[in-house]
């Protein structure tokens, strides 16, 4: 077989193959938000440097947690989860220089309080709301901060 066939063949099969994981990562949507809706939610995993370690993804409440998932990853399981009982909100702040071009359009930073130290995730301002509102809404008889 001539050389340019196997290019030929081996753009089809990459493209292919990007066809199957974009499909992979619509299903996988789908199959997150069935019990309930996502939403947009960044999270900053290494804040060494100003604006750096942001990873966007998708969170989701189920129950007393805030699940975390990256949005171009295709495990089925959080990469990431939060207890209602140890989150503290802190404060928000606007995206200030690099952030705003690492995180999506319109969110604010929040900073809240864990036991492993602070933790500064991005969301919408509408998807705060819902936020703030989990955190207050604890059932009866968890103590609240």
């Amino acid at each position: 077989m001539p050389l340019w066939e196997w290019l030929v063949d081996s753009v089809g099969v990459l493209l292919f193959l990007l066809l199957l994981y974009g499909l992979c990562l619509v299903v996988r949507r789908r199959w997150i938000s069935r019990n309930g809706g996502t939403f947009e939610f960044s999270v900053r995993v290494r804040s060494g440097r100003a604006g750096r370690g942001w990873i966007l993804g998708v969170g989701r409440y189920s129950g007393g947690l805030l699940e975390w998932f990256r949005i171009f990853s295709l495990a089925p399981r959080p990469r990431y989860s939060y207890q209602r009982a140890e989150l503290e909100y802190v404060g928000r702040r606007d995206p200030v220089g690099v952030e705003s071009y690492s995180l999506y359009s319109g969110h604010i930073i929040v900073t809240c309080k864990t036991p492993s130290g602070p933790l500064e995730v991005a969301m919408s301002p509408d998807a705060l709301t819902g936020f703030l509102a989990w955190l207050e809404a604890a059932p009866p008889g968890q103590r609240r901060r």
